[in-house]
């Protein structure tokens, strides 16, 4: 049977534990609510661009600009966005085992790896996989200037012909309790399906439609990662939340039971001093 200042150690030990992850849920609540304003705030502009993009893509000439060609799907490149921190539930697991089934259902041939987050990074350095690019600590400080950045390094890959195909992998943020894993396709800009029974439109281009494009699709480009960046903080956080409540509730139980028990072991003790004293004065008599 344990001491009681064992207990009581083990007591104070998960009660420091609890405020801990009290405090991680405080923080993450906090930050949330600003992700999710953002997230908010981006979706309907993002994908009101896409639609119209779309529209005008799927009745335009490929050749009007580099973004819009089809090539194949010989060199892939996934952008894999994960988070820097930990203790977020399943968030960085589920992204990983995506990446890694994408891989595995293209043999690991011709698919690079652009990743994002330090989690995403330390799990594909162990495994040696074709990594094009790191990046680390974006979400400390996460501005639009960032996705222009990796916008700018992905356009260039296509262009060049490092990659015939961009996709991204994130947590797309639904909830605070459910984020869904997405992977979909950034470059070259797929046109959308119609309705066959809609009658089709053209557009009259003002300036010329490679001008046009030349300055929005790009523009675009940046745009979805943008929402792809944001919406995979609020997720994180979202996660980090929910797992930081359950760490807390856990810790609740655990401190119940072991000062339930630590009573039961003071108790026991108790009892078995006054059965000596009693033993004892009876011989003594």
């Amino acid at each position: 049977m344990p001491a009681l200042i064992d207990l009581r150690r083990r007591i104070r030990s998960v009660k420091n534990t609890q405020q801990i992850t009290r405090a991680m849920k405080m923080v993450s609540s906090a930050r949330l609510r600003r992700a999710q304003e953002a997230v908010f705030a981006a979706r309907p502009y993002a994908r009101r661009m896409l639609q119209v993009l779309n529209g005008v893509v799927a009745r335009a000439d490929p050749a009007l600009h580099p973004l819009l060609q089809e090539r194949g799907a010989e060199r892939v490149l996934l952008v894999v966005l994960s988070s820097d921190k930990g203790l977020c539930g399943g968030f960085n697991a589920n992204i990983n085992r995506a990446a890694a089934q994408f891989l595995a259902e293209r043999g690991g041939r011709g698919v690079e790896l652009a990743l994002i987050g330090r989690k995403a990074r330390d799990y594909f350095r162990r495994r040696h996989a074709t990594v094009r690019s790191e990046r680390v600590g974006l979400f400390q400080g996460l501005r639009y200037a960032v996705a222009q950045g990796i916008a700018r390094d992905l356009i260039e890959d296509f262009t060049t012909g490092h990659a015939d195909q961009v996709h991204l992998l994130y947590n797309e943020f639904k909830s605070v309790i459910q984020q869904r894993v997405v992977i979909e396709q950034l470059l070259p800009i797929p046109p959308q399906a119609f309705d066959p029974a809609e009658p089709p439109l053209d557009y009259l281009y003002e300036p010329a439609p490679g001008r046009i494009f030349g300055g929005v699709l790009p523009k675009h480009v940046e745009v979805q990662v943008w929402r792809a960046l944001l919406e995979s903080a609020a997720a994180e956080h979202g996660a980090r939340m929910t797992a930081m409540d359950t760490a807390t509730n856990n810790a609740a139980d655990a401190i119940g039971r072991l000062t339930l028990y630590m009573n039961k072991v003071r108790q026991a003790a108790i009892t078995k001093e006054i059965i000596e004293v009693i033993s004892g004065a009876g011989a003594a008599s």
